[in-house]
């Protein structure tokens, strides 16, 4: 693959990384006069920290603003085609890691995968928020929910015939995995902190 090829994958992931960056949870927080999210709870910039303030409202439009800046980013890139989306995909999903503006330490995540995949596949997108409702529910930890199902995210990518979709999605998964580390930790000693609690 030339240059001439090779051009709108670089400039999607770039265009994705960008959107990716946005760090609603630090603009929101902020603009709602709580301070900077980092000094509370876990230190996390996504919607299940936010939460931590006790401000439900503030906590759905961060996960809203975190799933959207990626999903905007795909359906954008998308008109150069299905490898220009994944690229975009990946850029967004990154961009929300490691945003230059926070010294490239951001979220796990998680909204930003789902993000991803209303974009893809929306019928994927609600089978993965009905896995996460669902352990969530039943479990009261908001982790082990994104584990779980960010984990069947691939393997239905491929059922739904996307293979190269469910490429990359096999590849953010041992991302958000890895980004999941400490509490996989805390899951598996009993330390992990439950849905709506503070700090």
């Amino acid at each position: 693959m030339g240059l001439t090829e090779l051009w709108p994958f670089v400039v999607a992931a770039i265009f994705g990384y960008c959107l990716g960056s946005i760090p609603f949870g630090v603009v929101f927080t902020r603009l709602a006069g709580l301070g900077d999210i980092r000094s509370v709870g876990s230190g996390n910039i996504g919607a299940t920290n936010v939460l931590r303030t006790g401000n439900k409202g503030l906590a759905a439009a961060t996960l809203l603003g975190d799933a959207l800046k990626a999903t905007v980013a795909v359906l954008i890139a998308a008109r150069w085609g299905e490898g220009a989306a994944l690229a975009a995909a990946f850029g967004a999903f990154i961009g929300h890691l490691f945003p230059v503006w926070l010294n490239f330490k951001g979220g796990k995540g998680v909204a930003t995968f789902l993000g991803c995949l209303i974009a893809l596949n929306i019928w994927v997108a609600l089978f993965f928020a009905a896995v996460w409702l669902a352990v969530a529910y039943f479990s009261k930890y908001s982790s082990l929910a994104a584990l779980m199902a960010s984990a069947l995210a691939a393997p239905a990518l491929l059922i739904a015939d996307q293979p190269a979709a469910a490429t990359l999605f096999a590849v953010l998964t041992i991302i958000l995995w890895a980004r999941h580390r400490d509490n996989i930790m805390r899951l598996m000693t009993g330390q992990e902190s439950r849905i709506g609690r503070k700090g």
